[in-house]
């Protein structure tokens, strides 16, 4: 019975997670409809947005796609001028994809729309407790990198 009191808490968080993240999604699909991308490719493009210019592999990883999903998913972006693909200057046979102007300013239109619903959302809790959630928020995500790196350095090492 104590178990369950402990795990209660846990079971509650993951669930408002679960909840939560649905509606962002949700309302995601919601904006996206007045753009010319899709879900996957607003997914890509974050990535591009905050990681820079990525291999096919790489984006592919992050995305959690198949590579040839990630291809056909980085045509149609390029057929659109949102993304392009470059030559590594380091190494030329490796190709890279890069983010373009109209896709950085797409990105930036959604993401700023998303944090309007989220403030207007929140626009009655008191800061104190939004500074409160943004840290643990924090928190949980250093320890979920935390976790996810040495999983795959698990996984690499067994490879």
């Amino acid at each position: 019975m104590e178990e369950d009191q402990l795990d209660r808490p846990i079971a509650q968080i993951e669930k408002h997670m679960r909840y939560i993240n649905g509606i962002i999604k949700y309302k995601g699909r919601e904006l996206l409809k007045d753009y010319c991308i899709t879900t996957p490719q607003f997914i890509a493009l974050q990535w591009l947005l905050e990681d820079g210019d990525l291999t096919i592999g790489e984006l592919s990883n992050k995305i959690n796609l198949a590579f040839s999903t990630t291809t056909d998913l980085v045509d149609r972006m390029e057929n659109n001028d949102l993304v392009e693909r470059r030559r590594d200057t380091k190494d030329r046979r490796v190709v890279r994809i890069h983010l373009l102007d109209k896709g950085t300013e797409i990105i930036n239109e959604v993401i700023e729309k998303r944090q309007r619903y989220l403030q207007g959302i929140l626009e009655d809790v008191p800061s104190s407790e939004v500074d409160t959630l943004n840290d643990v928020l924090t928190t949980l995500l250093d320890k979920m990198k935390i976790d996810h790196d040495q999983n795959k350095k698990e996984e690499k090492m067994r490879d």
